[in-house]
């Protein structure tokens, strides 16, 4: 897919979520609609949904609303693709997630990756959303400028 129809599918998945959460305080239901949707709306998407910043304990990442197969239950801030943009609070995209020092292997059918940090209104650090594909170099800037808009939108504030 070329990144204008790449970015033009991100714009109508941005229309379809808003139009569905309009009114929808609750985050949680939030987290999974987003999940869902953008599934449903990307071919290369294998895994997609949330690791939430754990209010217990802090610097750690815990599993929360998610489409694919089983995630991992936790994830320290600065390990691994998801606790790296949680440490930077940056997007990370990894195009071969086996040449990804450090990288947690929750289906080793995974080879690409890209992690969004999800910051509230003030700008601390939610949860960061977390897409996998059993396509290398699946993400690109396409990718980043659709998923950090939604994601802004949706739980910026």
């Amino acid at each position: 897919m070329t990144q204008p129809d790449k970015a033009a599918q991100y714009a109508q998945a941005a229309r379809d979520i808003r139009a569905v959460l309009d009114g929808e305080p609750d985050r949680t239901a939030r987290m999974a609609t987003v999940a869902s949707m953008l599934t449903q709306a990307f071919e290369h998407y294998f895994w997609a949904g949330f690791y939430v910043v754990d209010p217990e304990r802090p610097g750690e990442l815990v599993v929360g609303p998610y489409q694919g197969t089983l995630g991992c239950l936790r994830i320290t801030f600065g390990r691994g693709v998801c606790g790296t943009a949680a440490a930077e609070k940056q997007t990370v995209i990894v195009e071969d997630v086996h040449a990804f020092d450090g990288h947690i292997a929750c289906d080793s059918r995974s080879n690409s990756e890209i992690v969004v940090p999800v910051l509230d209104g003030a700008g601390e650090l939610i949860a960061v959303f977390d897409v996998d594909s059993t396509e290398f170099a699946a993400f690109d800037e396409a990718d980043r400028a659709g998923l950090e808009g939604i994601m802004t939108e949706i739980f910026g504030g």
